[in-house]
């Protein structure tokens, strides 16, 4: 390792009390290598919940085996613990579950029954960084968990992940990879800087939407460094060069903003807590209190009665909204059958996927953000 991955990777175990930590260029790399070292494969199955994005049962597809979804339970938005051993068959080989916009529910209890059908465990962390479940650091109970740290996650470095294990016997396999990690290019070096820059100097209130259209616009296209490229959301096969190394780049940029990350959850609890308060004092779905514990509130959900109207209303008086997730696998909207999924047998995660938007949890004025609601409380559920 080098300087600022060395450091990043010591900023890291503070909160995971691990050093068992390993960097690559995307969080869905990191998946992969833990999929691989598990020796997932042709005809294997993995489960994991119908309300995701695509890149989750991307690399289980890459090798060769299949995702099964379980629905997910509307208070939590995360897997619906009902439903789980009913996906499980003698193909099943490991069950994924998800930190849903930081919420972690029943984790303990998934890698019980994991553990009864001698299956793995992996916790997507991607939205739980820094967040706790029952009193330990999201990632602490499954054999392995891995971490995001695109643009919009607990911390960032613009794009990057890790993966952190648990389970010693994953060890060996996954350190066997780490010669086979392409480098990143010269080019997307510089790219990354410059997206840095944009995002410090000239993403604010007023740009918000444009940037945020333009950026995805530009990474579907494959004409700039992207949380997604447009082959991973159209296709299913497995890009070029997509095992890719992590790079100092990125882990300076990280070391920046972790470092303001324990201020930073502070200000999303307190924000998630009056949202809570403003949202059931008018009779609205809201966060309950009793999932506060385990929350991280990367995001706060909040259920609409039309969501693209809801958008407009949000450019309009210039909100930053969130739209995880617009499909049951984000950002997929057709062919879903190439996923093997059919979103009409999840009814509540294809509600959630067209109904939820996220209000920001990042923001200093949460009264802005409140007054906004209140002006289309007629349009929230």
């Amino acid at each position: 390792m080098t300087k600022y991955t060395d450091i990043l990777k010591k900023e890291i175990s503070t909160y995971l009390l691990t050093d068992n930590i390993f960097f690559h260029y995307k969080g869905r790399v990191s998946l992969y290598a833990i999929l691989k070292s598990m020796g997932v494969g042709k005809d294997d199955e993995v489960i994991i919940p119908a309300y995701t994005c695509v890149v989750v049962p991307n690399p289980i597809i890459y090798l060769g085996a299949k995702p099964v979804y379980v629905e997910i339970d509307k208070a939590s938005l995360c897997m619906d613990l009902s439903q789980l051993e009913k996906a499980i068959t003698k193909k099943t080989k490991v069950i994924i579950c998800q930190n849903t916009y930081g919420l972690s529910a029943n984790v303990d209890e998934i890698v019980k029954i994991a553990k009864s059908q001698n299956l793995y465990t992996i916790e997507d962390c991607t939205h739980g960084f820094g967040g706790n479940y029952k009193g330990k650091p999201n990632g602490s109970y499954c054999d392995a968990a891995f971490y995001s740290m695109q643009w919009n996650k607990p911390f960032s470095s613009g794009v990057g992940g890790f993966m952190t294990v648990n389970n010693p016997v994953l060890l060996d396999s996954i350190i066997k990879q780490e010669p086979e990690k392409h480098e990143i290019s010269f080019g997307t070096k510089i790219n990354l800087k410059l997206l840095f820059f944009v995002k410090r100097y000239l993403l604010n209130k007023t740009t918000y939407w444009i940037m945020v259209n333009f950026y995805r616009w530009l990474s579907k296209n494959n004409l700039i460094t992207g949380s997604s490229s447009g082959e991973e959301i159209t296709d299913i096969i497995i890009p070029d060069k997509f095992f890719m190394n992590y790079s100092e780049v990125q882990a300076k940029e990280a070391v920046r903003n972790i470092k303001k990350l324990p201020e930073l959850l502070e200000l999303r609890k307190q924000n998630a807590s009056v949202y809570s308060t403003f949202l059931k004092s008018k009779n609205k779905c809201y966060v309950d209190e009793k999932l506060f514990n385990n929350h991280a509130f990367l995001k706060y959900p909040v259920f609409v009665k039309d969501r693209e109207e809801f958008f407009n209303y949000a450019r309009k008086h210039k909100i930053e909204l969130g739209d995880w997730f617009n499909s049951p696998i984000h950002p997929v909207q057709c062919n879903f059958g190439k996923w093997f999924i059919n979103p009409e047998e999840f009814p509540i995660a294809l509600e959630a996927s067209k109904h939820v938007i996220n209000i920001p949890t990042d923001t200093k004025n949460p009264e802005r953000v409140i007054s906004f609601l209140e002006k289309y409380i007629d349009e929230i559920k």
